[in-house]
């Protein structure tokens, strides 16, 4: 058997020399870490600042400030691009992986949420195309550089609030890498010993002597929660050894996901199937309960080698077994051997290699068990390729078969003669006018613009080709589309109906007919200069932006002077002359006037004296202290009020320095990486400013 496992060995390295072939290597090891959306926000507007130009100036030339705005649109879509992309790439695609790989995924991870979150990763990656593709078309029609840095700026945002939406599916695609890493690396493909069975019967303690595994073993139920992988060498072949979780008897629906581990292995791997037995029960179950598990999953076991394993013959011999225990084993050998005679198409092979008996603490029986399970697995290989086609390739014999027409009889093809009927009626339909064909008619290429609007679908036909401005008053006419606003306006007139129905019941609503002749004059002249009003608002309004500054002392409408003061009084029914008066009075300067004499520093009343003129101001000798001690303060003296002002100011020192706002201000700013806000360095500098 091993001489001719190692010459299909050959013949498979010398088919793969010729014929290149492609082999799926399952590696999630070499996975990059899923950043969080912050941090993928941070290292693409950094790399976005550091790899383009920084610099510009509202004196270039309107084309170069479109170009420098959109070479950052599409640098940062880009960066974006090629970030999604590697995630995407790099997590196993589970339609393309191999079956084993597929269901193991979908039991740990649950194959509809990991493909959501794969799909919404995808779908960000190409709103943000389209975002990009969008403004960098905005971006061609920006006149000033303000309006160019907005939009780009627009774009950078939505960019970076669409990643933060699926700031979940990335951080569930980086708990999933992080477990996978931790998968072992199993090769579906290989030659492969598959270990089964209740838990605790000693399956981790088979792995652990045959091979270098270093599986956990306790004297409890479930200890192996996970798959463990060692690796054995036989006849001068490697071998791999799997140690699957325990599996207990009950249906599919209620097995938990360790145990969907192993009916998983089962299921996906060609190997050797070794079903431990612990005889001696001290498991927990009996042989009958692992009898009935089984017979149970005895589906699994189609078309692999399968051996009978019997172990802690230390603790009970099968020869001290019961009659009815032996009887079970006795059955569960004869199904095995008709499963493997059946696989096999030998027509017979002996019972005695299907069920064996062995002790892993004494080690009694280990290396024969190792040995009968890798000798069957060897047979049903070469068994397998001996049917395949792999041996005619190895062998170069090719034979093409020719048919020869066995008699001179024609044999037309059968139609339907309902399908004749229908192909001989079928009237030709007028040829779909295409663009094409109106643009040759209408003047050719450079001449005929196709009309985007004429397939859109809106609620009015005439709609389609009104005018849509995208940017009003720098801002961007999407942004403030509400789908709602025809609902939301019938809402608002349905509300002044029935206000002014409520208003009309209670009788609180006065009409003009109600209202005296000066009244109504009045209400025309309010209504005249509301409307005055209004207008002037709106011109201002509409020519703020390119009328210059007119200083006050010219503008004639802004000039208040008494004139206008007194018309508008008298125009209001007022009198003036008081409000005049206080004006004139105010308006004298007061450095032109001459001093008043004090009449409190006269000397009998003769004016011999000379006169002192004491000035408002209170001169320093006779102002009151900054700083005064009352009681009530907490201070006992003013020396002692002066000492805490001081030490007050000095500890606001700091605050103020750092420009923060109070005492409860302790914000921590980011920090600027000093390699994008320093200077150049000029020919021979080698420090940075």
């Amino acid at each position: 058997g091993c001489v001719v496992e190692l010459g299909f060995l050959f013949c498979r390295e010398w088919i793969a020399a010729a014929l290149p072939c492609k082999m799926v290597v399952y590696n999630f090891k070499k996975i990059t870490v899923v950043p969080s959306s912050k941090d993928l926000v941070d290292i693409v507007l950094s790399r976005t600042q550091r790899q383009t130009p920084t610099v510009v100036h509202k004196s270039y030339p309107i084309t170069r400030l479109r170009q420098f705005y959109m070479r950052k649109v599409k640098f940062t879509q880009q960066t974006f691009y090629d970030k999604l992309s590697a995630i995407i790439d790099e997590f196993p695609r589970l339609d393309d992986v191999h079956p084993f790989y597929g269901d193991l995924l979908n039991v740990l991870y649950d194959k509809d949420h990991y493909k959501l979150a794969l799909g919404q990763i995808n779908t960000a990656r190409n709103l943000i195309g389209r975002i990009a593709k969008d403004y960098v078309r905005l971006l061609k029609y920006g006149d000033s550089l303000y309006r160019c840095k907005q939009l780009k700026r627009a774009a950078l945002g939505r960019m970076c609030t669409l990643l933060k939406r699926i700031g979940s599916s990335l951080a569930y695609l980086e708990q999933v890498r992080q477990h996978m890493a931790r998968l072992p690396s199993i090769d579906p493909n290989t030659r492969t010993l598959l270990i089964c069975g209740y838990p605790n019967v000693g399956k981790s303690s088979f792995i652990n002597k045959i091979t270098r595994a270093d599986v956990d073993v306790q004297p409890y139920a479930f200890t192996t929660k996970s798959l463990f992988v060692g690796h054995t060498d036989y006849k001068y072949l490697r071998w791999q050894v799997i140690d699957t979780p325990g599996i207990l008897d009950h249906p599919l629906e209620d097995r938990n996901t360790i145990e969907m581990l192993s009916i998983t292995a089962l299921a996906h791997l060609k190997a050797a199937v070794l079903f431990f037995v612990d005889v001696s029960g001290s498991c927990g179950y009996g042989i009958a309960q692992q009898a009935a598990l089984f017979h149970s999953i005895n589906a699994l076991f189609a078309n692999k080698p399968l051996l009978i394993v019997c172990n802690k013959i230390d603790l009970q011999p099968l020869e001290t077994l019961s009659a009815e225990d032996q009887r079970i084993l006795t059955g569960m050998k004869e199904e095995a051997a008709k499963a493997t005679t059946a696989m096999m198409s030998s027509g017979s092979i002996e019972d005695n290699t299907c069920l064996v008996s062995m002790s892993t603490l004494t080690e009694e029986g280990v290396i024969v068990v190792k040995n009968a399970a890798c000798e069957k697995l060897l047979k049903q290989r070469v068994v397998m390729k001996m049917k395949s086609k792999k041996i005619g390739d190895c062998l170069n014999r090719f034979h093409v078969a020719m048919p020869q027409p066995r008699d001179t009889k024609e044999r037309p093809p059968f139609i339907p003669l309902a399908v004749i009927q229908a192909r001989a009626s079928k009237i030709v339909s007028e040829p779909k006018k295409l663009e094409k064909d109106m643009e040759n008619e209408n003047g050719g290429a450079g001449v005929y613009s196709a009309n985007l609007h004429k397939h859109y679908i809106l609620a009015n036909e005439e709609w389609k080709n009104d005018t849509i401005p995208e940017i009003m008053d720098g801002h961007n006419i999407a942004d403030f589309v509400d789908p709602d606003i025809l609902h939301r306006l019938e809402e608002l007139e349905q509300e002044e109906i029935v206000v002014q129905a409520a208003e009309e019941a209670d009788g609180t609503a006065m009409s003009e007919e109600e209202l005296t002749p000066e009244e109504q004059q009045a209400l025309l002249e309010i209504r005249k200069k509301k409307k005055q009003l209004l207008a002037e608002h709106r011109s201002k309004k509409k020519t703020a932006a390119s009328k210059p500054v007119v200083p006050r002392n010219i503008d004639k409408d802004r000039v208040f002077n008494t004139t206008r003061m007194q018309r508008h009084l008298a125009s209001l029914g007022l009198d003036p002359t008081a409000a005049l008066g206080r004006a004139r009075s105010r308006s004298v300067s007061r450095r032109g006037r001459k001093r008043e004499r004090s009449s409190a520093m006269e000397i009998d009343g003769d004016g011999d004296a000379m006169d002192v003129d004491r000035p408002k101001k209170r001169l320093r000798a006779h102002s009151r202290g900054a700083i005064e001690a009352f009681p009530g303060d907490g201070f006992k003296d003013l020396a002692q009020k002066v000492k805490a002002v001081k030490l007050g100011k000095k500890v606001v020192k700091k605050r103020n320095k750092d420009a923060r706002r109070g005492e409860a201000d302790r914000v921590f700013y980011n920090l600027k990486p000093k390699h994008l806000f320093s200077g150049k360095r000029s020919i021979g500098k080698t420090d940075r400013r």
